[in-house]
């Protein structure tokens, strides 16, 4: 059975907006958010969390380690 995913969260702290998530992941489950953070940044978005296929390049490719896709049990 295909793993899904839960949710996938990013932690606003640790973000600094880069969007490496966004560029890496293969299934367009991550946007830029249209409004800015308090910091000045806009902050990666899920947008379909349905196309999230749980390959969790997104939370390699991360440098701040910011962001974390919990997988369904």
């Amino acid at each position: 059975m295909a793993k899904k995913a839960k949710a996938i969260l990013v932690d606003e702290r640790l973000c600094k907006g880069c969007h490496i998530c966004i560029s890496v992941c293969p299934h367009g489950a991550l946007k830029k958010a249209e409004n800015v953070d308090n910091r000045g940044f806009f902050l990666p978005t899920v947008v379909d969390l349905e196309a999230c296929k749980v390959c969790k390049l997104c939370e390699m490719e991360c440098p701040d380690f910011a962001i974390t896709v919990v997988v369904e049990e």
